[in-house]
C-alpha cells in the first residue's frame, strides 16, 4: 500500500520549503521565501502522526542542508585530498545527520502539542531546535532561519533580540500567513501587522561612534591553499603580505592580514612581522592570524599584532574536524580528511581580555566564530569594533563566503558594532554597524582593502543580554501549546 497522496504533498513541500530558505541566505538574498518556507512547513502538520512529522522535517534538513551547505563536498574533496565517491558519502552522511535536527524538532513538537494555539507553539519549537542545533555537539548555526534577514523590513528586531528573535518572528509569521490563507483566520492580520511594522518605529543604531575615523587596510593575499603549508607557500607568504603592507603604510592606522596569513608558528612568524614592523610608521598597528605553540606543546589558532597593539587572542570555539577530530584515537590516519593540517588545535580560553591597537578596544571572532551570536556578543560588550580573520579558501568558489559574509554582517546590527572581516581569497570587507558594507575586495585576487571605521560606544540591547531574552519566549511560547494540548485532552475525556 502506499502512501496517502495527501501526506506525499506534505512531504513534497517540506523539500520545496528547504531549498526556498536556503534562497533566503546570501548570495540569492530573497528573504521573502522565509515565511512561504514555514507556511509550506506549517500547513496540514496537525493531521499527521508524530513520525510523519518527523519525516516531514527530516526531509526538510535534507533539502535545506543540501542546497545550502554544498561547500562541504568542496572542502572535503578539494582541499581534504579525498576522492570523489567517499567525499559524496561524507558530504550526504553530514547532510542527513544535520537534518535530523528538523526530525526530532518535529516529532516533539507534535507528540506534545495540538492544533490548540499551534501557530505559537510551532515558532517555539522552532527556535529551541535552533538553540540546539546551535550548541548540541559542539553546535552549527549555519543557516538559522533569520540569519538572512538583515537586509529585511525586519533588520531592526536584530538589535533588540539577535538572531533567534528574528528566527521566532519568521517563523510566527509564517505560521500565521498559513492560519490565514487555509482557515481564513482574520484576526492573524493584527499580529502579522505588528510583526512586520513594528520595525519601522524601532532604532537601527543604539550606539554612538567616536568623533574620529580610525584608517585601516585589510589584506587579502589570495594565496593557493593546496601549496600553503609547504616552504614555497611560507616564502611566497611572507613576501606577499610584506609588500601589501608597505604599500598601505603611510595611510592607514591599522593593518590586518587574514587568518593564519602566514603559514608558520608564532616563533617562526615573529622575525617577519618585525621586519615588516620596521618599514612601518610608528604609530602604525599590524594585528595578524598566527598559529601559536606554547611550552606544552598545545597549538592554539590566534591573533597577534606588532607596533601600537597590545594582547593577543586565542580561538575559543574550534571546527570539528577542521581544527580539532572528534574520537581522534580512532580516526586519525583513517582518510586523508581526518589529517589536515594544523588539525589539532587546543580551545582558547572563554574569558580573554581585549586586544588594543591603533587606541581601540578589539574584540576578536575567529572565522567560524562569527556565526554564534551569543560568543560575538560577549566579545562587543568590552570591545569597540569587531575584527574576523578567516580563511574562507576551504570553500573555494560555492555559496559558503557569501554566507559566511552575511552572518558577519547581522553580527554588526546586532551589536550595533563595525566589523573589520580580513579573508585570504575573500569575501573581506568593512561593515557598518547597521550590517551595511561599506568597502569590499573582489574575491579570488590579491588586494588591500583601505577605509575608515569608527569605535562605537554603547551596547544595544541583544549585546547586554544576549539571546536569553528570544529563548525565554520562544519557551514560554512553546508551553502555551503544550499546555492547551493538555487541556485539550482532558475536555476530550
Amino acid at each position: 500500500m502506499g502512501l496517502p497522496p495527501a501526506f506525499l504533498l506534505q512531504l513534497l513541500a517540506a523539500l520545496v520549503a528547504g531549498g526556498f530558505t536556503t534562497l533566503t541566505a546570501s548570495p540569492f538574498e530573497l528573504w521573502w521565501l522565509g515565511p512561504i518556507a514555514i507556511a509550506l512547513l506549517y500547513a496540514g502538520l496537525h493531521t499527521l502522526t508524530p513520525a510523519q512529522a518527523a519525516l516531514k522535517g527530516w526531509l526538510y534538513g535534507v533539502a535545506l542542508f543540501a542546497s545550502g551547505t554544498s561547500w562541504v563536498y568542496v572542502s572535503i574533496h578539494d582541499y581534504g585530498y579525498t576522492g570523489v565517491p567517499l567525499a559524496v558519502f561524507l558530504t550526504a552522511l553530514f547532510v542527513t545527520v544535520l537534518a535530523l535536527f528538523f526530525a526530532g524538532t518535529f516529532w516533539l513538537y507534535r507528540r506534545f502539542t495540538s492544533a490548540r494555539l499551534a501557530f505559537i507553539s510551532f515558532a517555539g519549537a522552532w527556535v529551541l531546535g535552533e538553540i540546539l542545533r546551535t550548541y548540541l555537539f559542539t553546535g552549527f548555526p549555519w543557516l538559522l532561519l533569520g540569519s538572512g534577514y538583515v537586509d529585511s523590513p525586519l533588520a531592526s528586531w536584530a538589535p533588540v533580540g539577535g538572531v533567534y528573535l528574528l528566527s521566532l518572528l519568521i517563523a510566527l509569521s509564517g505560521a500565521l500567513a498559513a492560519e490565514l490563507l487555509l482557515r481564513r483566520q482574520w484576526w492573524t492580520l493584527a499580529p502579522l501587522a505588528a510583526i512586520w511594522l513594528i520595525p519601522l518605529a524601532l532604532p537601527t543604531l543604539w550606539t554612538t561612534q567616536a568623533s574620529q575615523p580610525t584608517r585601516v587596510a585589510l589584506l587579502q593575499g589570495n594565496l593557493p591553499q593546496l601549496v600553503k603549508w609547504t616552504s614555497e607557500g611560507q616564502r611566497l607568504a611572507a613576501n606577499t603580505y610584506s609588500q601589501l603592507s608597505r604599500d598601505v603604510a603611510d595611510d592607514v592606522d591599522l593593518i590586518i592580514w587574514p587568518e593564519t596569513a602566514l603559514p608558520m608558528t608564532e616563533t617562526q612568524a615573529r622575525p617577519v612581522l618585525e621586519r615588516v614592523q620596521a618599514n612601518l610608521p610608528p604609530n602604525v598597528a599590524l594585528m595578524t592570524g598566527v598559529v601559536q605553540l606554547d611550552e606544552q606543546e598545545r597549538y592554539f589558532n590566534g591573533v597577534i599584532g606588532v607596533g601600537n597593539v597590545e594582547g593577543s587572542y586565542q580561538k575559543e570555539h574550534l571546527v570539528p574536524f577542521g581544527e580539532y577530530l572528534p574520537l581522534e584515537s580512532l580516526l586519525r590516519g583513517a582518510i586523508n580528511f581526518f589529517d589536515l593540517p594544523m588539525s589539532s588545535f587546543t580551545k582558547g580560553a572563554t574569558e580573554q581580555a581585549p586586544m588594543q591597537a591603533a587606541g581601540t578596544y578589539i574584540g576578536n571572532a575567529i572565522c567560524y566564530e562569527i556565526i554564534y551570536p551569543g560568543l560575538v556578543a560577549r566579545r562587543a560588550q568590552s570591545s569597540d569594533v569587531i575584527v574576523t580573520v578567516s580563511n574562507d579558501t576551504w570553500f573555494g568558489a560555492s555559496i559558503g563566503p557569501n554566507q559566511h559574509l552575511q552572518m558577519a554582517r547581522l553580527r554588526a546590527l546586532e551589536n550595533g558594532r563595525y566589523v573589520l572581516r580580513a579573508t585570504s581569497n575573500g569575501i573581506t570587507a568593512i561593515i557598518d554597524p547597521t550590517g551595511r558594507i561599506v568597502e569590499r575586495a573582489p574575491q579570488f585576487q590579491t588586494a588591500s582593502l583601505k577605509g575608515e571605521f569608527y569605535a562605537m560606544e554603547g551596547l544595544t540591547p541583544f549585546t547586554r543580554t544576549g539571546s536569553w531574552p528570544a529563548w525565554l519566549l520562544a519557551g514560554v511560547m512553546l508551553l502555551a501549546g503544550v499546555f492547551a494540548a493538555r487541556n485539550a485532552r482532558r475536555e476530550a475525556r
